[in-house]
């Protein structure tokens, strides 16, 4: 499998799962997509799980971490490369977003922070130092990631707020029942998507990124993630890139499914 040896800027490059049961998150993506994992501990963070495909020595995929703030609901979190840390929290801050962690050194490999934005949905960016962890080492195959999405019930102010934040350029599309969804762009790049929540969305869900996973057969990964102990929050059906699933982990994050047809 090729490796990704870089990530533009403003590109999505990590996600990772933040879990009350990391047990019973490792085997359920372990039987799903046929992740295995390996524990990284550095001296200032807490133990962190990477996610691997084809065995523990394979490509890292994903990151792991027990959910720190029981009150809080597992989800994934999507991460971006950005060139500046610090120049994106002060740009996140003054578009109307929240600093939840501030911007910090990972060891040797990198510098993180997260945010919330407008309506209190979590992203984090990921500036690498050199070679060491660029993000994840294989995407756009069967088992990892290969889109982002964003849900909000206010698609102009989101637009603006990341326009502000990472110079995306809003591209709208009529993929699904004629649903308002924006591409984002940088350059000729398409690298997130923003879906409107309209009045048939549960008025509980909160607007939130969630990552897509390529796999080869949409309805049978639906069906083998509903055995596993998932819920199915959006059925499979096709839209214009393929056809595509939405399922609720066993712990109760949301992640995507998606058997890509083409180009998006």
């Amino acid at each position: 499998m090729p490796e990704v040896t870089r990530y533009e800027p403003g590109a999505p490059c990590w996600m990772d799962l933040a879990s009350p049961d990391p047990g019973t998150s490792r085997r359920f993506y372990g039987e799903l997509f046929g992740w295995t994992s390996y524990t990284l501990t550095i001296d200032t963070l807490d133990d962190y799980e990477i996610f691997t495909l084809g065995g523990p020595e394979g490509p890292s995929v994903g990151g792991m971490q027990r959910l720190a703030d029981p009150d809080q609901p597992p989800s994934w979190t999507c991460y971006f490369t950005v060139t500046d840390v610090d120049a994106v929290a002060r740009d996140v801050v003054a578009a109307g977003g929240q600093e939840l962690v501030a911007p910090a050194e990972v060891a040797h490999l990198g510098r993180m922070a997260m945010f919330a934005d407008f309506q209190g949905s979590d992203f984090a960016v990921w500036q690498p130092h050199g070679d060491e962890l660029r993000g994840a080492q294989v995407t756009g195959e069967p088992s990892t990631m290969c889109w982002v999405e964003l849900a909000t019930r206010d698609v102009d102010k989101a637009r603006r707020f990341y326009g502000e934040v990472f110079g995306w350029r809003a591209v709208e599309r009529r993929y699904y029942r004629d649903y308002l969804y924006t591409n984002w762009k940088v350059g000729t790049l398409s690298v997130a998507g923003l879906v409107y929540m309209d009045e048939t969305w549960p008025r509980e869900w909160p607007g939130d990124w969630i990552p897509y996973f390529q796999v080869a057969d949409c309805d049978a990964a639906a069906d083998r993630a509903t055995g596993l102990g998932a819920t199915v929050t959006v059925p499979p059906d096709d839209i214009d890139p393929g056809r595509f699933a939405v399922v609720m982990d066993p712990t109760g994050a949301r992640l995507g499914l998606i058997s890509p047809r083409g180009d998006r």
